[in-house]
């Protein structure tokens, strides 16, 4: 068994389809919506086949109260079907309730190589001084999420740029899955998908750090489930500069917090940025945030509004994640009895 990828078994034939999702771990925010809700939903109406779950394997790579998690799938449910997701057109599940997910980790966890893994920065980054201390299922976390691709043999993936390095090992456990049992086009080497309404949206304290829902400041972010007023106190409180507007053509690179406003506002009125720039230079930010307020309250308000609906009726969510599971468990079981038959598993 080599110990490389093997870049010859590249050509996978099969349907286009698309994979992601989002950790059952906190409250959504804008730039969920923006770098991924809102994506999905538009893959989704252009008639791509859209597989998105619910990752709370993946959540429990750190502590979850076992009293909320559940709660926490709903929710995040709740986000995918309040943003625009039909569950009749995508398949919305919880990635537990397919046992797949676990089984093909496994498989990948004996094809991929510990150099591999090593390299992983965000390991590096989110176990920080406590590499000791930090769970087995934090350091193999790439290959379940390698699992959670190749399970549905998705060929695009909608992803950041945090997790391009990711994808990067996806692909190389899928070449040297196929190379190592000569099965040339088994699993394809899926593509990322970078491009969307804002793949990347900034806090709205520090414009050069990520808008996340572990940030402790709430002001950071507007989560899906703030009200009108609480967001328009966020943007009117966001930091900004000592300056005016840019003007077009004028470098935003020392200005991080302007430019995220501004890739904000672009991608909530799906215009873009030099355009919106062309519309408030020169112009105080007094004038541009309450705008950008009135914005993105017009955007989130029936997000907001239909998350709520949905969270005081969790048996619609739970009927929705039941028949999402089932429909990806018909895949996925057939995949991994494929699997097992090219590994050389016992049938019985």
């Amino acid at each position: 068994m080599s110990e490389t990828a093997s870049p010859s078994a590249s050509a996978y034939v099969g349907p286009r389809r698309i994979l992601s999702g989002i950790q059952a771990s906190g409250a959504l925010h804008l730039g969920n919506y923006l770098g991924a809700l809102k994506r999905f939903t538009q893959l989704q109406d252009q008639g791509a086949p859209c597989f998105l779950f619910v990752a709370d394997l993946h959540a429990i790579t750190v502590w979850q109260d076992p009293k909320l998690l559940a709660a926490q799938t709903r929710e995040i449910a709740a986000a995918y079907l309040a943003s625009g997701l039909d569950p009749a057109r995508s398949v919305i599940f919880p990635q537990s309730a397919v046992r797949a997910h676990s089984e093909l980790a496994w498989i990948f966890n004996c094809v991929a190589r510990l150099g591999w893994l090593d390299r992983m920065t965000q390991f590096k980054e989110k176990s920080g001084k406590h590499k000791e201390r930090s769970s087995v299922g934090l350091y193999t976390y790439p290959v379940l999420q390698a699992a959670d691709i190749l399970l549905y043999k998705a060929t695009e993936v909608p992803t950041g740029e945090d997790q391009k390095q990711h994808l990067e090992l996806t692909r190389d456990i899928a070449a040297k899955f196929n190379g190592d049992f000569e099965v040339p086009g088994f699993f394809p080497l899926p593509e990322p998908l970078t491009q969307g309404p804002a793949p990347r949206v900034m806090s709205l304290r520090d414009g050069t750090a990520k808008m996340s829902k572990s940030d402790p400041s709430d002001a950071s972010r507007i989560n899906l489930t703030d009200d009108a007023d609480v967001i328009a106190g966020k943007i009117r409180k966001s930091k900004t500069d000592m300056g005016v507007m840019p003007e077009p053509g004028e470098s935003l690179d020392d200005r991080p917090e302007v430019r995220n406003l501004l890739t904000i506002y672009a991608a909530l009125s799906n215009r873009s940025r030099d355009d919106v720039i062309a519309e408030f230079a020169g112009q105080g930010f007094g004038a541009f945030k309450p705008k950008l307020a009135d914005l993105a309250v017009e955007s989130l308000a029936p997000v907001t509004a239909e998350m709520r609906r949905l969270m005081a009726d969790p048996a619609e969510i739970d009927r929705v994640l039941k028949d999402g599971a089932e429909r990806a468990a018909t895949v996925a079981d057939a995949t991994v009895a494929e699997v097992k038959e090219v590994v050389g598993f016992w049938k019985g």
